[in-house]
Order: structure tokens, then sequence, then C-alpha cells
């Protein structure tokens, strides 16, 4: 397992993806792990190397005694990156991890290239609630707080209907050493950041849930939008836990305000490279062969705006844009680029289960008579392939022939 000593502990991380890409780091909030994150990392390792790490006195990290400062655990987050030889860092902290991160961003803000604070606030309430809440975990463990955690966490619709993300929690929850949490509420306890959110020179986007009662817009995001110089905000209809009540609005957030923004000449040249990669390099030469003056402008919209603008944006794969394009291109009997792009897809992502599926989906949505002719269509991709269709695992018995 990948541990890290550093500032007189020993942290657990985990760091993935392609080590040429840039680093983001995300943080968990009080009572979680590393595995908070879980539904935003896929994605995000086609942009980013993740380092995900799990706080001092949380998960597979130590717990060492005493109270805590963020202070401590910032400097954690920097003996970490420098044990690993990394330089420069987005960070993304949620909570507890939002604290972490304002005090990167006013002491570290030469190494953070952005910095994303989620559901967190410069100042985390009354003193007396923490004291208090520390007192329940002294006195009776993780177990005397973790309803009322729980509740703090999600929103009452989300802890009503089964929920792998809220019983991942739980266990966590459940599973945190009680010296370490302690630890971490007084770090809460103790920290006030509103005389310094001005020194926060990075790009800065602030995310709130309008569900959320621990940290809510009014008092603590709305402060650090607006104390933060040029923040950005965005509210989400989600309680503490934004990242797993909303996780797809979330990791187009991140998405969002994380990637840069290409200017005109770079939008062509990745639209180029898109379709080069999407459709094959012999479409894509033959089409650029045939360019001349009359569909030149045509060839520039196309390469520009529907491959450049559209098919690059991050929020969706590549494998769910050529099922959204094959089931349009189905529904509407634009056969020629269905065949296209079944013949592309097939060379890439999709495999047959997908054309299957997809073209069930049709019969239902798009009618019959469309389905029928995909299904012929893909058939003949699929022998040009050299690949077989989906076949029936399980044949259906028939009388006492299955007995014998």
């Amino acid at each position: 397992m990948p541990f890290a000593n550093c500032n007189s502990a020993r942290l657990f991380y985990r760091l993935e993806g392609i080590s040429e890409k840039p680093v983001l780091i995300l943080s968990h909030s009080i009572g979680t792990d590393h595995a908070m994150w879980t539904p935003q990392v896929p994605d995000l390792l086609s942009h980013f190397q993740v380092l995900r790490y799990d706080t001092r006195g949380h998960g597979a990290s130590e717990v060492t005694a005493g109270e805590y400062s963020i202070e401590l655990l910032g400097r954690d987050v920097l003996g970490l990156v420098d044990s690993l030889r990394v330089r420069k860092f987005a960070f993304c902290g949620l909570s507890l991890g939002g604290a972490i991160g304002q005090w990167l961003g006013v002491n570290a803000g030469d190494r953070v290239t952005s910095l994303v604070l989620a559901n967190t606030s410069p100042k985390f309430g009354e003193r007396s609630n923490w004291e208090a809440r520390i007192k329940m975990v002294r006195e009776g463990g993780m177990a005397a707080i973790v309803e009322m955690v729980m509740q703090r966490f999600f929103s009452p619709q989300t802890l009503a209907a089964p929920s792998d993300y809220a019983s991942m929690i739980k266990l966590a929850l459940l599973g945190t050493d009680p010296v370490g949490y302690i630890g971490c509420c007084a770090a809460i306890r103790d920290f006030d950041s509103r005389e310094t959110l001005r020194n926060i020179l990075v790009p800065t986007l602030v995310i709130s849930g309008d569900r959320d009662v621990s940290t809510p817009w009014a008092g603590n995001g709305e402060i650090l939008a607006g104390e933060i110089p040029r923040a950005h905000s965005l509210r989400l209809p989600a309680a503490h836990l934004s990242n797993l009540e909303r996780p797809r609005s979330f990791l187009a957030a991140l998405l969002e305000f994380l990637l840069p923004k290409p200017h005109d000449a770079q939008r062509y040249e990745a639209g180029f490279a898109m379709r080069r990669s999407t459709l094959g390099d012999d479409y894509v030469d033959r089409a650029t062969a045939a360019t001349n003056d009359f569909n030149r402008e045509f060839q520039d919209l196309i390469t520009r705006y529907a491959w450049g603008s559209i098919w690059t944006r991050p929020q969706l794969d590549l494998r769910t844009r050529r099922l959204l394009v094959l089931a349009t291109m189905a529904a509407l009997g634009r056969w020629e680029e269905f065949a296209m792009h079944v013949r592309s897809g097939l060379r890439h992502e999709l495999e047959p289960c997908d054309l299957k599926e997809l073209l069930l989906q049709t019969a239902i949505y798009a009618g019959v008579p469309a389905a029928n002719t995909a299904f012929h269509i893909a058939q003949k991709e699929l022998e040009s392939a050299g690949l077989q269709p989906p076949l029936q695992p399980y044949p259906e018995a028939k009388g006492n022939e299955a007995k014998q």
C-alpha cells in the first residue's frame, strides 16, 4: 500500500493516472476517507493525474495524539506532494478538505494552480458546538454521533432510499478512529480564515449545497465567494456531501472550471484531432483531399464546431457520445452516417453487445422499421469487421431435453 512519511505522520495516498498530466488533489470531509471521491475519479483521469489521500487521523493514515490544526493538515499536504516530487497542483477539498484548501491558497499560492472549495466555510459555526461533539465522541465513540452526522451529510431523500454512497460513508464514519476524529474536530473548531481570504489569489471555485445544514450558502459559501478575489460560485441541490448527492453535476463543475478554455485556433486543431481519432485516418484523409473552394467552409464548420466544440466536451465520455450519435442517426434514418459511426465505433470503444442494446432501445422509441434497418446495417458491419454478433448465452430449454 502506498504510504508517505511526511510532517511527522504516515499518510496513505493513492496516485492514479498518466504522469504527464497535471496533478489534481482531492481532499475529503471529516469522518470519511479518500474513497469519498470514487464517483468522480474515472472521468477525472482522462484529464488529470489524481492524488487522493486519507487525512491524518482518518482511513489508513496514521492517528497521532492530541489536537490538530488546519495548518498542521495543510503542511501534511505539502509534505505529501514534496515526497512525490509534485511542484504544482490543483486542489479540490470538501468541508474539512475545503478548510485545508483555504490554508494552502493563503500560504502556498505559488504551488496551487486552481482551488475548489466545496461545502466549506471560513469559520465552522460556534466553538461550543464542536466542544459538544468532541465530548460525545470521547464518551461514546463514533456510534454516539453517527446518526446525527449522517443527517448532515445527506438530505432526507437520500437517506430514505437505498444508497450505496450513504452506506459507504456510514461504514467509513463508524470505522474512523475516535482519536483522529477528535483531533480534526479541534482543527475545525479553531479555524477562522475570514481575515486572510483576500490573500487567496489563485483561481477559485466555491461550491455550496442548497440542502446543506452544516455549511449553508448564507454565512459560509457566500463569504468565501465574496471575499476571495474573482472567485466563481455554484450552488447545487444537495446536502453536505454534494459530490455524492449530485456526482455528475459536481464532476461537470470541476471539469468546466479546471480545464483550460481553447481559443478559436485551438478549437479547430482539437476538432481535427478528435475527428481523426474518432472516424479514422482513412476517412479524414479522404475528406481532406476532397476539400475544395465549394465545400471548404462546410468542412471548417463541422471540424471547428461539431468536433472541436461538442465532441471534445469533457462531460460525456466518447463511448456515450458514440451511442447518442448512433441512436440519433437510426431514429432519423441517416443510414450512411449510421454505418460510418458503427464502423468507427467498433474500432474503438464499442462492442457488439453495445449495438444490440442500442438498437433494442431504438425499436421501442423510434420504431421497429428504423431498428430493423439498423440491425441489418450493423450486422453487415460486424461481419466486415470479423466480429460475431452477441450470442444468447442461455438457450431456452424445451421439455425433457433440458434434463438430459
